[in-house]
């Protein structure tokens, strides 16, 4: 049924409101290293923690000197809360501790956690009945992978990374620690998911954990509200405990959510209201949108509409979580926006509710990683699982996430920061000539697929991928996304367009590419001694900042540059190049197969040397320019993605790309080319171009008789079209 919004508009519960409810416990606790002797006794309310050391929650524990190198923290805070009334019931709510933990509460032990970003609820009803002084103590531990072919923590990118110094434990209480106060019934895991939506219809699936004190008969009442409301009622009946209950509504004629290039972000709240008696026991939101999404062959379309994914990777904001704010997660959003992006891949990483809010209000589609980074232990699958149920049901209700992925290059790297275990392989096609990538494992054949069916279990509405980076192998000859360097890790830029026309399912989404390059850091500079250039102290800028030098004097050779600025320069403009290069390609191979890519990587999350396109300042390096002038709506691409072409005749592809959704016409097309020993060739050609497509113009013959340098230059002009490109080649 639906109803005009003035009718209780008063009943609607902001989103955000629903975890900021309660008493937060935020602010300066106690805390000391765990010690083997201690660990039995951090809950004892005797306990004298006079002497303990000071530290802020939320916050890591590594920002506190006498931590900065334990893998364990016992903590301990003492709060005040009022009497509960008999027919009123409290909760402990950790909404992030990294990695385990134990929690005791008033001395008794009330259970373990596990999961960084796994919300966590204890009820703490009977030791909190009476007024007065309540101690909170727990036990937090994140150690230190042993062997980081076989980890046991599921962190992800937090402690095995090429682009975070996987040497600073990301241990400690990273969100808020909060006091819950609910009726007899409390509503948890409150789950949402849009399994229909199309102009005339949305059909939701809502599910819940009802957690009754009493058996009773509860009463739960459904408003799901944006510019109309749509009320539905129920009566449940419950037993004592925990009650698993899932049930539809249907919203006639919704407003759709579509990413910013298709059009508008309307978001709606749903509320789910539980009364015991006549009386609110309990009441949760959610905020959603109203979209489908689809993935065929690897070709996107929301709410039918097709659409080529422009996309980056997303690593941590921060190399501290616990600092990031939802600013923060704006900023980067909305410079991947600017940059004309449509798509996000969280890597490597589950980020803060923050993150997907922002992403639903700007319209940003994201690919989200599950934090399984390279090689792990077999003793985590059922951990695994559990945490990817947990992983839907706090966010699945986001319109902006569209895909899951299970595991990141499922292979046994263990490897010194600064160098790749791939870098060695600068074959024509790296991937295929590496042996750990075709031979079946238990992370990439057991523990994904695992992974993989837990969240098609729970989410029936977004595909799912068991794992990024895997090339085609024995026996099905098939992969998923695919990770690409050409230009850095392996071959040359130009080799992409080979491997399109000899195996062009490689190229149906390619979620990795791009190089490293040098941040103007004067941190980074000094540390370096940049001032005694060429003989820098190279172990410190790969061992503490991740430069993977080997590569970096491959394309960019150190003594080839007059200074240290130079040397910077140098590495950005050969990074600008590997990108523009590669997007280019992509972009004329839409649809056909390619359905689109993630550049590597948006913005660093300390100082260092990575594939970032934005330091951790976020100013940009040449890259960035480049990245935006490859992704805007229309473009003109030469086929000129080698470095040298010999003396003589050269065949020139010239296309025409359009993500617009209308016509472009008449517009005109000039080209200039200007070669060495050569007369200066001109072509016009005048035409209409359809809307989101890619459209073959020309096949030039450039005429280059001497040794030198030559230059193409394209421009075409039309009605709210002017798009330019050019490029510089050497002739041998």
């Amino acid at each position: 049924m639906r109803v005009a919004q003035t009718a209780t508009v008063g009943m609607i519960v902001s989103g955000l409101q629903d975890r900021e409810r309660g008493v937060s416990l935020s602010g300066r606790w106690k805390a000391r290293q765990a010690e083997e002797g201690d660990r039995h006794h951090v809950g004892d309310i005797d306990l004298d923690d006079s002497d303990w050391v000071e530290i802020e929650v939320p916050g890591l524990w590594r920002n506190v000197e006498e931590f900065c190198d334990a893998d364990g923290v016992l903590y301990r805070h003492r709060f005040e809360l009022k009497g509960l009334d008999e027919r009123r019931r409290r909760w402990l709510a950790i909404d992030g501790l990294c990695y385990q933990g134990d929690v005791w509460f008033d001395g008794a032990y009330l259970g373990d956690t596990e999961g960084y970003f796994v919300e966590h609820c204890f009820e703490i009803t009977e030791a909190t009945s009476l007024s007065g002084e309540h101690l909170l103590a727990i036990e937090a531990t994140c150690d230190e992978p042993v062997d980081r072919t076989a980890k046991r923590n599921i962190t992800g990118v937090l402690q095995h990374s090429d682009s975070l110094d996987q040497r600073l434990n990301p241990g400690g209480l990273w969100r808020d620690v909060r006091v819950e106060e609910t009726g007899p019934i409390r509503v948890d895991d409150l789950r949402v998911l849009v399994l229909e939506a199309d102009n005339d219809r949305a059909i939701i699936r809502l599910g819940a954990t009802l957690d009754s004190a009493v058996t009773t008969t509860a009463d739960i009442g459904t408003l799901i509200s944006c510019s109309e409301i749509t009320e539905h009622q129920q009566q449940i009946v419950l037993a004592r405990g925990r009650n698993e209950i899932e049930w539809h509504v249907a919203v006639e004629k919704p407003e759709l959510w579509w990413p910013f290039a298709l059009g508008d972000q309307p978001l709606y709240d749903v509320q789910v209201e539980v009364k015991f008696e006549g009386e609110r026991s309990d009441i949760r939101v959610r905020r959603t949108g109203f979209r489908t999404f689809e993935l065929r062959n690897w070709i996107a379309s929301v709410n039918g509409e097709r659409i080529f994914l422009k996309g980056t990777n997303l690593g941590p904001c921060s190399n501290d979580l616990s600092s990031v704010s939802r600013s923060d997660y704006r900023r980067d959003l909305t410079l991947a926006k600017n940059a004309g992006l449509d798509l996000v891949r969280v890597h490597g990483h589950i980020a803060h509710p923050h993150l997907y809010e922002e992403a639903d209000k700007l319209g940003i589609l994201l690919f989200q990683d599950f934090p399984l980074q390279w090689g792990h232990a077999r003793t985590i699958k059922m951990q695994a699982i559990r945490q990817a149920t947990a992983a839907v049901a706090q966010l699945g209700h986001h319109p902006s996430l569209v895909l899951w992925s299970a595991h990141n290059e499922p292979f046994r790297y263990d490897h010194a920061p600064g160098v790749r275990a791939d870098s060695g392989n600068n074959t024509k096609y790296g991937p295929f000539a590496s042996r750990i990538q075709q031979i079946p494992s238990w992370n990439r054949t057991m523990l994904d697929r695992s992974v993989k069916r837990s969240f098609e279990k729970v989410d029936p509405t977004r595909p799912v991928i068991a794992h990024s980076g895997v090339p085609p192998h024995v026996p099905q000859l098939d992969g998923t996304d695919s990770h690409l360097w050409f230009g850095w890790r392996h071959g040359e830029i130009s080799h992409l367009q080979a491997l399109a026309s000899r195996l062009p399912r490689m190229l149906r989404f390619v979620s990795e590419f791009g190089a490293q390059a040098l941040p103007a850091d004067e941190e980074i500079a000094k540390a370096c001694e940049s001032d005694k250039f060429p003989d820098l102290a190279t172990s410190v800028l790969s061992d503490k900042f991740g430069a993977q030098l080997d590569l970096l004097e491959r394309h960019s050779p150190l003594r080839s540059s007059e200074n240290w600025a130079d040397w910077v320069l140098r590495t950005q403009e050969r990074q600008a190049e590997v990108i523009r290069h590669t997007v280019e390609i992509l972009r004329t191979l839409k649809y056909r197969p390619c359905g689109g890519f993630c550049q590597f990587l948006l913005a660093d999350a300390m100082p260092y040397v990575s594939c970032a396109v934005l330091d951790h300042r976020r100013q940009p390096k040449k890259a960035w320019d480049a990245l935006t002038a490859a992704n805007r709506p229309v473009i003109v691409v030469a086929d000129l993605h080698g470095e040298t072409m010999l003396m003589g005749q050269k065949t020139c592809a010239v296309h025409v790309v359009s993500d617009l959704r209308d016509h472009i016409g008449p517009a005109t097309l000039t080209i200039d080319w200007h070669a060495p020993g050569s007369k200066p060739q001109r072509w016009t050609y005048s035409g209409h171009f359809e809307p989101d497509s890619v459209t073959k113009v020309a096949e030039l013959i450039l005429m280059a008789d001497r040794i030198g340098y030559a230059s193409l230059s394209l421009e075409l002009r039309g009605t709210g079209v002017h798009a330019i490109n050019s490029y510089e080649i050497k002739v041998c």
